[in-house]
């Protein structure tokens, strides 16, 4: 028994290779975080703050530790909450370079939320 594929079934199937397609392509290209290339690629940490941030690396660690994986930072506090922040590099945005900033929240000694900002 031969199975037909009719219109339907050919669409589906050409959106299904698409978005598996695309899926790939964008994980192969996105920039993983590794200790040894936040260090060696300053002007490019803007590329691998999205898997830091993705993946959750940081939450839950302590500041020694942050320091220890990313170096030292620029530490401050707002509303009674340290925070450190780190350069990520210029990232082209649509014609413009945004200079922008990898922002760690700690609470408790702990790091609770990591967002990216702007300098």
């Amino acid at each position: 028994m031969r199975f037909k594929f009719g219109k339907t079934d050919r669409i589906g199937l050409m959106l299904f290779t698409a978005v598996v397609l695309t899926t790939t392509l964008i994980y192969q290209f996105e920039e993983r975080f590794t200790k040894e290339n936040w260090e060696r690629n300053r002007s490019t940490r803007y590329k691998m703050a999205d898997d830091i941030i993705e993946r959750q690396v940081l939450l839950g660690k302590t500041k020694q530790e942050i320091i220890n994986l990313l170096g030292y930072a620029v530490f401050t506090t707002k509303n009674g909450k340290e925070i450190l922040q780190y350069k990520l590099g210029k990232s082209p945005n649509f014609g413009t370079v945004k200079r922008e900033t990898l922002i760690i929240y700690f609470e408790n000694e702990k790091v609770t939320l990591v967002v990216r900002g702007q300098e």
